[in-house]
């Protein structure tokens, strides 16, 4: 386990889940903490500001993160968070970069709410969870980046078995199981336009992309989460949110 992912780690499970947010802020981030969860301002006292009173609100915090990966700096991280015994239920999922000592340094997140009965019958947050870091992390992440390229970018869906096996299975809400509920999918308005790609990460069998989609009328920040096996994406997750209104801000934005 590297010093970052380890940090990012006890950032969740010691500062949020365990509720020493004033102790987790100063011992696991570094000189600064620029933030780009919009509720959330800049520095450790931003942090704090909205944490501390998040705590003191939700005193039941039941919070596992699912899936975490390391690629140099950098440290993906996906949660589910049950509130007040389900009172509200959410999917996060998170990017941060870390200094060379592994102290957290900037942070990106979308927060979506968990949707229990998806299109495909999968669990949102549910799937394969360990790495395997025997995978060739390059190899994927280089077909993970030309199938957004080629297939979401350019919208060249008849590409799209070059990079996704015909059984994909599906976590994302919406869409359909298999490689035609995605062509389906990313066929409709819910899909809109795929604006650019922000930051593509990965370690061995598993890669995740942040960017930016505008679909029906409403631009979007995304997660997805690939598992890829044999040369193919074969499992998928995804988080969406919605960007608000500049002056809803606490900070410079999601990218």
């Amino acid at each position: 386990m590297g010093k970052g992912l380890d940090n990012v780690r006890r950032l969740y499970l010691e500062g949020i889940a365990g509720g020493n947010a004033r102790q987790a802020v100063l011992d696991y981030t570094g000189h600064r903490y620029t933030q780009h969860s919009t509720g959330v301002g800049d520095g450790a006292e931003g942090f704090l500001a909205f944490f501390e009173p998040f705590v003191a609100r939700n005193p039941k915090r039941d919070i596992e993160i699912r899936r975490i990966f390391q690629d140099g700096p950098w440290v993906f991280c996906s949660a589910y968070q049950s509130l007040n015994d389900g009172a509200a239920e959410w999917v996060t999922m998170d990017l941060f970069h870390t200094d060379e000592t592994g102290l957290i340094l900037e942070h990106w997140d979308t927060i979506a709410p968990y949707v229990a009965e998806t299109r495909s019958g999968h669990d949102m947050a549910g799937g394969t969870r360990t790495v395997d870091t025997a995978a060739d992390s390059e190899a994927n992440k280089v077909l993970v980046r030309e199938y957004t390229k080629q297939v979401l970018q350019q919208r060249q869906l008849d590409k799209l078995p070059d990079y996704v096996a015909k059984d994909l299975i599906q976590h994302a809400p919406s869409p359909a199981d298999g490689r035609d509920g995605l062509v389906e999918w990313l066929a409709s308005d819910e899909a809109g336009d795929f604006e650019f790609l922000f930051k593509l990460v990965g370690q061995g069998d598993f890669v995740a992309t942040y960017a930016k989609r505008h679909a029906n009328g409403k631009d979007l920040a995304v997660f997805d989460v690939y598992r890829v096996a044999d040369g193919k994406i074969v499992e998928q997750w995804t988080n969406a949110e919605t960007i608000g209104p500049r002056e809803t801000w606490g900070n410079s934005g999601k990218f």
